[in-house]
């Protein structure tokens, strides 16, 4: 199978599985446009969409490529029915497409009907897990995301993480104003900004590396812990996660 990534809007990513034949599966167009012009380039035939979660800028294309292509099969939690969606999945489910069977797992957090996608090494989790950071709470809670990270963090080290957005740089910013001088974020720091300078994406990232970057993984990291303990008393890796959500809000 060969991975693309579609820009879309100001920093989205709209995934594209194909295999050799040229059949693929998308993932969250929140547009059509872009996502029709890369299928007439590749001659590609889609077999299949799978959503997210309901948020407009992961769904706003799905019901023109459906006109598009009749037939095509949407996945998606039951907060997508109204986007296009015509076969809910949820938590366990599996899902075959492409001679690949891909778990479903649920991710309650940024909302909370969340889904991730997984089929080793490629784990497409929509607006959970960003590369050295997390998604925004707004509809769940920093309990149910933290425990969305703990599956996550369950998978292989070489999973692909295959998120929806371009956030790395502002990331690792925020994971350096609190960690000034972990090693791995400093070389991690120069990598993305070399990538970006470039205007090249910094995805997706390899889960091995974010649990060495990614400061919303290590919360049970002595180095972390030592810095939080100057400011507050929290102990709990929940707890240690909650706060670092609420600072990243003010960053």
């Amino acid at each position: 199978m060969n991975l693309n990534s579609i820009p879309a809007f100001q920093d989205n990513y709209i995934w594209v599985l194909n295999d050799e034949q040229g059949k693929c599966i998308i993932v969250d167009p929140g547009e059509a446009a872009p996502v029709l012009k890369a299928i007439a380039e590749n001659q590609w035939q889609p077999e299949a969409i799978l959503l997210t979660h309901h948020h407009n800028d992961h769904v706003g294309g799905v019901k023109e490529l459906v006109k598009n292509f009749p037939g095509l099969v949407v996945y998606g939690p039951q907060e997508t029915q109204d986007k296009g969606t015509n076969r809910v999945v949820g938590e366990g489910d599996k899902i075959n497409i492409l001679k690949y069977e891909f778990s479903v797992i649920a991710s309650p957090g940024h909302t909370l009907g969340h889904l991730c996608y997984f089929s080793f090494p490629y784990l497409f989790c929509g607006d959970t897990m960003f590369s050295g950071g997390c998604g925004r709470l707004f509809e769940g809670t920093a309990e149910q995301m933290y425990q969305s990270f703990q599956k996550i963090n369950s998978l292989p080290a070489e999973t692909l993480i295959c998120c929806a957005h371009e956030y790395t740089e502002s990331n690792i910013k925020f994971a350096l104003s609190i960690l000034p001088e972990d090693r791995a974020l400093i070389r991690y720091y120069r990598k993305v900004n070399e990538l970006r300078a470039k205007n090249q994406s910094t995805l997706p990232g390899l889960l091995q590396n974010e649990r060495k970057i990614n400061v919303f993984l290590r919360t049970e990291d002595p180095d972390l812990k030592e810095v939080i303990a100057k400011e507050t008393n929290l102990q709990q890796p929940q707890q240690i996660f909650a706060w670092l959500r609420a600072k990243k809000d003010r960053f």
